[in-house]
């Protein structure tokens, strides 16, 4: 299958090798040319501008997927819907707030042409152990991508259709949700290793007994106990902790639906607090877990 790829970041430029290797013509695009030039030496077609992603379809169908940050999501609809002919299926593939993205379908469905939301997880890690894709939108178009999908969960990741518009990125949010909780609790368990009363234990060792077949083995804990191997005083880790939306959204939700989200609630509190300076052991943990899943930089100085 043709298919566009526009945002080549951490997750975008693994998911257009993912493509290209396994057969599928790739269009990769970018908004600085630096990452296409990257993507032309692995063979894939190169496109600098709009227009020219547009052109190197042809008579093909055009499928572009949005690997952009969600504040600019509306901005690139726009842009995309001036140039790309009726017909056309348009994915976002990042974090945009499903509320908005139910607002944007609509939009691109009175333009002629359609728009798949595909909440995609797996991180830096997703084009060696495979994507897990969360997808919502219209039944036809999401079949019309089916290869683009099988091609991207191998080896071992997952895609499921939810249903309407939105529905794909409301589970990703709920996922991400999750994920601060199951963060908290590791960097909260692994801090009282620390910092309690048995000074001197290996906490890598600790991990790895963890991880062979106890209730919390888990990917967290594996990126947990690796770290604590590499780093085991979070040595040159500052602690502030980036908040990406999605778990505020979720706590939205679940205000509007009196459904108490205690433990989520408070790993979303904790972030904030250490963004104003209220940093632990465990928050230092909570940055270099972000970087071993998702490549996001561990200190906010880094470039």
């Amino acid at each position: 299958m043709k298919i566009a790829i526009y945002g080549l970041g951490r997750m975008g430029s693994q998911i257009v090798r993912k493509l290209h290797e396994g057969g599928h013509i790739v269009i990769a695009s970018n908004r600085s040319p630096a990452p296409i030039d990257e993507m032309k030496k692995f063979g894939m077609i190169g496109a600098y501008t709009k227009k020219e992603v547009i052109s190197a379809f042809g008579t093909d169908k055009v499928i572009i997927w949005l690997m952009v940050p969600a504040d600019i999501v509306d901005s690139e609809l726009e842009t995309w819907l001036k140039l790309v002919p009726k017909g056309s299926v348009l994915i976002d593939g990042g974090n945009s707030k499903w509320s908005d993205t139910k607002r944007r379908a609509e939009i691109v469905k009175n333009s002629g042409s359609v728009l798949i939301d595909i909440g995609t997880s797996g991180g830096i890690w997703g084009y060696q152990n495979g994507f897990s894709m969360m997808v919502g939108g219209d039944s036809q178009a999401v079949e019309i991508i089916k290869t683009v999908l099988e091609t991207l969960k191998n080896p071992e990741g997952m895609y499921a259709h939810f249903g309407e518009s939105g529905s794909g990125h409301y589970v990703k949010m709920v996922h991400n949700a999750i994920e601060y909780g199951m963060m908290e609790s590791l960097a909260e368990g692994y801090r009282l290793l620390k910092e309690g009363p048995y000074k001197n234990l290996d906490l890598y060792k600790v991990g790895e007994v963890w991880q062979h077949h106890s209730v919390i083995t888990s990917w967290l804990n594996e990126l947990t106990k690796d770290i604590m191997k590499e780093n085991p005083g979070q040595n040159n880790v500052e602690g502030s902790v980036a908040e990406s939306g999605e778990a505020k959204w979720a706590l939205e939700v679940a205000k509007d639906f009196n459904i108490e989200m205690k433990a989520i609630q408070t790993s979303f509190d904790v972030r904030l607090d250490s963004q104003k300076g209220k940093v632990n052991f465990a928050t230092k943990l909570l940055a270099s877990m972000r970087n071993a899943f998702g490549g996001h930089k561990i200190n906010n100085q880094e470039k």
